[in-house]
């Protein structure tokens, strides 16, 4: 199985204070059985196995444009394999 790196963003921004769609987005992350999670305020990644990458994709998607996102931009990289 490989792993995935995931890097995304939820629009609209807000500098004052974390919106809404954000908030659950980076929950979402976090709560996620994933590995090296890193959010902050212009961009957010987590990596683990593909499964539980793609898992807490659909969840983040889903959960954060119900939360007001507007735009939700990501990326998916595959970066190697998972160890046995």
């Amino acid at each position: 199985m490989v792993r995935l790196r995931v890097e995304f963003t939820t629009e609209p921004f807000d500098l004052d204070e974390a919106p809404a769609h954000a908030v659950v987005a980076r929950e979402v992350i976090q709560s996620a059985e994933l590995d090296a999670v890193d959010v902050g305020p212009f961009g957010n990644t987590a990596e683990g196995g593909a499964d539980a990458v793609l898992t807490a994709v659909d969840s983040l998607l889903r959960k954060s444009l119900a939360a007001g996102a507007t735009r939700v931009s990501l990326q998916v990289n595959v970066i190697g394999e998972e160890e046995k």
